[in-house]
């Protein structure tokens, strides 16, 4: 007879997880690169002070880290950064966190690291190389003092730099925003994709062609640019063809740019026309979606309902062949050593790098690189737990007020020495990703199996205005955010309840900077909730129009109306300015250098619950900006935010 589970308070359940192993657990991959048949990504290392290590999987079988403590791979343009590495003969040229300055190293000598640039004012990100001119070319952000930032595309010479340091040349000018500068296989010519406020990247952009002589850019066109298209990703095939990804049939699908009128102007040939994203929103530069095995083959992700897939595309057939793998949550794709490359994982197991052989499908797939989490001792107390260990996604559509399709997974509790006790219904997170053009992912998050392996059920949606549902979904949230994303979560909550799933009673409301802000207003403008969490979120929406930086500085022009025109909206929809409405608690989480949204945003909202008999709690580090990096702060956040809940519902008292 086998072990029998005992019946406990849900939320009580004492878990294998602990908060240390949330940071210890397989770390998160970006960013893989192919060079001379060997591959490159960025591991980042929580219990590393936060360290990004770009690391190499050498033509020998051997995995190198490549930067030395205390050296990290970030970059802050648009305070997001992006990829801030490339390879160049022997030599790896990165972006280092603490002064955002360029670095050298010779990939095989073992030498220190050494500076390339000495301007602090500059910040580079989505680096690639001229190899005509020996020259680094990258997108460039100029802090010059001035109100705003000026962003370039801009060239650094290669070819010998100490002891004067190399001078970052602008290349290319007069747009708010640059991404993804890609040359073709000659060198002889340049693309990108460009946006100017109040758009963001996923509201309409341009794709832009110049001439490339002896280091310099001429002849710059605009070849694609329509009102309320969003391009991703120009990148050329082998044959000198140029493909983009663009959202005009309402999805993100890939496309042929292919010259007309035998002239400069330029159309756009589908490749594929299929309901699905083939690309996530433009928060990190340099993120690649899709890749040349060859002229007519594309190997290319892409995204239905949450889940992620690998698939081929020929560009001549147009047919499109999945190759069907475990794994659901797929990312950063690359053709290495004739193999497939990307960084994969599913509810079950983290990120890891997945390879496929080209010639050898499905036979061919096996996984590259698995990380051993915080060394393999300090990672050794999650080999016990295996994918039953793990409460898996539920993907499910609801009504929301307006009877609009809303999508998000559900988490039910799990923990194998456990079972929720008859004639009861477990507590429900309602999670609340940021953005608010984000969306939710599949892949195990061990933050979320904290909670489901207490006791609680976890609701992670995907409230309009998120991606991978198309444009029409996304651009949903327009001149709406405060209310439909607030209704949406709402909703969510009632639909648990009436499908007899949660205890409405123990309703949690979770959510980080633009979620955060979802949070703050459903506690404020709803009672469908009785507790919060808000992590680094937004109380002031006017405030935030005047104390925020360059990239999202516009952002809110679009979800809810141009500022000052539609002060108003920004006022009415401000929590801070409804306290009086907010009976529930509240703990806040901020970290004191975040310039995405500024520390004084939870402090406004503390100050004004002080006034009030609510039980609350904010926490504030020192060391952390927008998104917490450090394993001691994770820890003291989950750790803070569990006992927050359980003291909220007094079940420290009950057995």
């Amino acid at each position: 007879m086998g072990n029998v589970s005992a019946q406990k308070t849900c939320g009580l359940w004492s878990s294998p997880i602990s908060a240390e192993m949330v940071t210890l657990s397989s770390p998160n991959l970006y960013f893989l690169k192919e060079q001379n048949n060997n591959l490159y990504w960025v591991e980042s290392r929580p219990w590393d002070k936060g360290r990004n290590v770009i690391m190499c999987r050498r033509k020998d079988g051997t995995t190198h880290d490549l930067i030395p403590a205390p050296f990290s791979h970030l970059s802050k343009v648009h305070e997001y950064g992006g990829c801030a590495y490339a390879v160049h003969s022997d030599f790896l040229y990165f972006v280092n966190a603490s002064d955002q300055r360029i670095y050298q190293i010779n990939l095989y000598s073992g030498e220190r690291p050494l500076p390339i640039t000495n301007d602090d004012s500059w910040r580079y990100v989505d680096l690639t190389i001229n190899h005509n001119e020996n020259q680094l070319i990258a997108v460039g952000e100029w802090h010059n003092g001035g109100k705003e930032p000026e962003n370039h595309i801009v060239g650094i010479d290669l070819n010998g730099f100490n002891p004067t340091f190399s001078k970052t040349v602008v290349l290319v000018s007069g747009s708010d925003f640059f991404a993804y500068p890609r040359l073709n296989p000659t060198g002889n010519e340049l693309c990108w994709i460009q946006w100017q406020h109040p758009n963001m990247p996923w509201d309409q952009s341009e794709l832009m062609l110049a001439s490339v002589t002896n280091g310099k850019v001429t002849n710059v066109r605009k070849i694609i640019s329509n009102p309320n298209e969003s391009l991703m990703q120009p990148h050329w095939a082998h044959n000198g063809d140029l493909y983009v990804i663009s959202d005009r049939s309402d999805w993100w699908n890939i496309y042929q740019a292919e010259i007309i009128n035998f002239g400069e102007q330029y159309s756009l040939r589908p490749l594929v026309k299929l309901d699905a994203e083939f690309c996530a929103p433009l928060w990190q530069l340099g993120a690649t979606y899709f890749d040349f095995i060859d002229a007519n083959t594309i190997a290319c992700l892409f995204t239905q309902s949450g889940h992620w897939h690998l698939a081929l595309l020929d560009t001549v057939s147009k047919e499109i062949k999945e190759i069907k793998t475990e794994f659901d949550n797929l990312h950063s794709i690359c053709v290495h050593d004739g193999r497939l490359a990307c960084v994969a994982s599913n509810s079950s197991c983290g990120p890891r790098i997945l390879t496929i052989k080209i010639k050898n499908i499905p036979e061919g797939i096996s996984e590259l690189y698995i990380p051993s989490g915080g060394g393999d001792q300090a990672a050794a107390p999650t080999k016990h737990l295996t994918s039953e260990d793990f409460s898996k996604p539920k993907s499910i559509w609801f009504e929301s007020i307006d009877k609009a399709l809303i999508h998000g997974f559900l988490y039910s509790p799990l923990n194998v020495k456990y079972r929720i006790p008859k004639d009861t219904l477990p507590p429900v997170i309602i999670m609340c990703h940021g953005g608010p053009t984000g969306a939710t992912s599949t892949s195990l998050n061990l933050k979320i199996q904290f909670w489901t392996s207490r006791g609680f059920s976890v609701f992670d949606i995907n409230y309009r205005g998120s991606s991978g549902f198309g444009r029409k979904y996304r651009q949903s949230l327009s001149g709406a955010w405060g209310v439909s994303d607030v209704h949406d979560a709402q909703f969510a909550a009632l639909h648990l309840t009436k499908s007899g799933l949660i205890n409405s009673n123990q309703c949690i409301i979770r959510g980080s900077s633009a979620g955060g802000f979802t949070v703050l207003a459903a506690l404020t403008f709803t009672d469908t909730f009785n507790a919060g969490a808000c992590y680094y979120g937004i109380s002031d929406l006017v405030a935030l129009t005047k104390d925020t930086h360059k990239f999202e500085s516009h952002y809110l022009d679009n979800l809810i109306g141009p500022y000052p025109l539609e002060c108003e909206k920004y006022i009415k929809r401000s929590p801070i300015n409804y306290v009086n409405q907010l009976n529930c608690p509240v703990v806040f989480f901020q970290g004191l250098q975040d310039k995405v949204v500024p520390p004084n945003q939870a402090q406004k909202m503390v100050k004004a619950l002080e006034k009030k008999d609510i039980f609350y709690k904010h926490i504030e580090y020192k060391d952390e900006g927008h998104g917490f990096r450090k394993a001691a702060n994770i820890i003291d956040a989950l750790e803070t935010e569990l006992s927050f809940y359980l003291q909220v519902f007094d079940q420290h008292t009950h057995t």
